[in-house]
C-alpha cells in the first residue's frame, strides 16, 4: 500500500526528519492522497502528515482477492503505521476512510493520539440498531443494490451515477470533467468491497468503550440520513466525543469545504495536545 507524506503543497514521497507530531488522513472510496493537501497546509510544517492509498487506487492497485475482503484488510497498513511510530498518531478519516480509522483505533487504541472523523460510514451500526436505523440501512442498502447491479452487468457508468449523485447530489456525476468519471470508472469495483465492508463489520458498543482518545465528530449540514444516523449513534458510544456541524456542506465536506473542516482538524489536534512517546504512556502494550 502507498502513502504518500504530504507536507505542504506537493505530494512527496522521500523520506525527511519526523517531527513531534504525525497526522494519518485517510480518504474516502474513490477518491486519493491529494483530497488532504488542503489539510496538509493547515497543519503547517510542524506537524507530518501521512496519507494512505487504499487499495482500488492507481498506487496501491487492486484487493489480490486472495480471501474475503473487510476493514481489517484495509486497515493492517494503517496499523503498521501506528506499530512503528514512536509516539500516538492524529487519525483523521473522511466517509470511508473514517471506517478504516475507527477500525485502527479499536485495534490500537493507546497508538492514537486523537481521531477526527467526517460522517465515518459505519454502517455496520445501522445493522447493530436494528428498528431504530430501518430507514437508514434501507436508504444505504438500495444504493448497493444499485451499484451491484450496474457492476455484475458491466454498466460502470449506472453503477457510478448511482454511487457519486447519492454522495455528491443529483446530477454530480454528468457534471463530473471526463478525466474524473474515467478514474472511477477504472475504480468502480472496488465500490462493492468497500461497502461489503462497512455493513459487516463485528463491533460491539463495548468495544468504544476502550477508545478513550478526544474524538471530533463532524457532520456536513446537508448529510445524508445515512451517516447522520451513523454519526449519532457513533456520539452516544464513544466515551470523549464532540460533535460539530459544518454549515452548508454535504458529505464531500473535506473536498467542497477543506477551510472549515480542515481548521476544526486542526484545533482538536492542538486541543489533544503533544501526544507522549508511547513507551511513556500508562497501560500501553
Amino acid at each position: 500500500m502507498n502513502t504518500a507524506r504530504l507536507h505542504g503543497a506537493p505530494a512527496e514521497f522521500a523520506a525527511r526528519p519526523i517531527p513531534p507530531e504525525r497526522v494519518i488522513a485517510l480518504h474516502c472510496s474513490g477518491s486519493g492522497a491529494g483530497q488532504w493537501r488542503a489539510l496538509a497546509e493547515t497543519l503547517g510544517p510542524e506537524r507530518e502528515l501521512l496519507a494512505p492509498e487504499q487499495y482500488g487506487t492507481e498506487s496501491t492497485g487492486h484487493w489480490p482477492g486472495h480471501k474475503a475482503f473487510s476493514l481489517a484488510e484495509e486497515a493492517q497498513h494503517i496499523i503498521g503505521l501506528l506499530d512503528a511510530a514512536s509516539c500516538p498518531v492524529h487519525l483523521v478519516g473522511h466517509s470511508y476512510g473514517g471506517g478504516v480509522a475507527l477500525h485502527a483505533a479499536l485495534a490500537r487504541p493507546h497508538r492514537v493520539a486523537s481521531l477526527s472523523l467526517y460522517e465515518p460510514s459505519a454502517f455496520y451500526l445501522l445493522k447493530a440498531a436494528g428498528s431504530g436505523a430501518a430507514q437508514e440501512l434501507a436508504e444505504i442498502e438500495g444504493i448497493v443494490a444499485a451499484v451491484r447491479q450496474g457492476i455484475a452487468t458491466g454498466d460502470y457508468d449506472a453503477a457510478m451515477m448511482s454511487f457519486i449523485d447519492y454522495w455528491c447530489g443529483s446530477g454530480a456525476w454528468q457534471g463530473m470533467k471526463p478525466s474524473l468519471k474515467a478514474a472511477l470508472l477504472r475504480w468502480s469495483p472496488k465500490a462493492l468491497l468497500d461497502f461489503h465492508a462497512l455493513l459487516e463489520e463485528p463491533v460491539s458498543d463495548d468495544n468504544y468503550r476502550r477508545l478513550c482518545m478526544p474524538v471530533l465528530l463532524m457532520v456536513g449540514e446537508q448529510a445524508p440520513r445515512s451517516t447522520r444516523k451513523v454519526a449519532e449513534l457513533l456520539s452516544t458510544r464513544l466515551p470523549s466525543v464532540r460533535t460539530v456541524t459544518i454549515r452548508s456542506a454535504g458529505h464531500m465536506g473535506p473536498v467542497t469545504h477543506p477551510s472549515p473542516v480542515n481548521d476544526a482538524i486542526l484545533r482538536h489536534i492542538r486541543a489533544a495536545g503533544p501526544p507522549l512517546p508511547v513507551s511513556l504512556r500508562p497501560g500501553t502494550q
